[in-house]
């Protein structure tokens, strides 16, 4: 097996803060704490799933004037619910959220409070060449998403359905 990303780790400079926003807004759940044998700083490991033991990992030292460095932390979820629960939890706190459609996958795109840009996202059944990039409200209804989002990505040159991509990528990753 090839190696698979399945964890980021991020300094951040007030972990209690970014400890909360991960809990209350994505619920995740601390896993495990500890000193950082690295970084000789406190470390928190996080996970909504029973089999990881931490998708996001923070660790304390980044300074405070220092910008973000993530180009986005991404999440996916199941469902256009679960996708607005997220959207509706960030703007409830006054966090401004872009909502785009990728063709390939819906996604709302917001800061956490340190300034790294979070992607929450929900694959869609097909597939354009990426960058991609279409407004969409979630407001409207599932069908009205799909439907929408299956006529632009229908008049794209590069549509093809999420499983005839997949067989694709097999082939280029030598995944057989």
């Amino acid at each position: 097996m090839k190696p698979q990303l399945s964890h980021v780790g991020i300094y951040v400079n007030d972990s209690d803060r970014m400890i909360r926003f991960y809990e209350d807004v994505l619920e995740l759940t601390v896993t495990d704490r500890g000193l950082s044998s690295s970084a000789k700083q406190p470390i928190t490991f996080m996970s909504s799933h029973p089999g990881q033991h931490h998708q996001l990992v923070l660790v304390q030292g980044r300074a405070r004037d220092v910008p973000s460095t993530v180009n986005q932390l991404s999440f996916k979820v199941a469902s256009l619910a679960q996708l607005r629960a997220v959207a509706a939890k960030v703007t409830g706190r006054g966090i401004p959220l872009r909502q785009t459609s990728h063709g390939n996958a819906w996604s709302v795109y917001f800061p956490d409070p340190e300034g790294n840009q979070v992607e929450i996202y929900l694959d869609t059944p097909w597939h354009v060449a990426q960058p991609h990039g279409d407004a969409i409200d979630f407001a409207l209804s599932d069908a009205d998403i799909y439907a929408q989002t299956e006529a632009r990505v229908r008049a794209d040159s590069t549509f093809k359905t999420k499983e005839s991509r997949e067989v694709e990528l097999a082939k280029i990753l030598g995944v057989h």
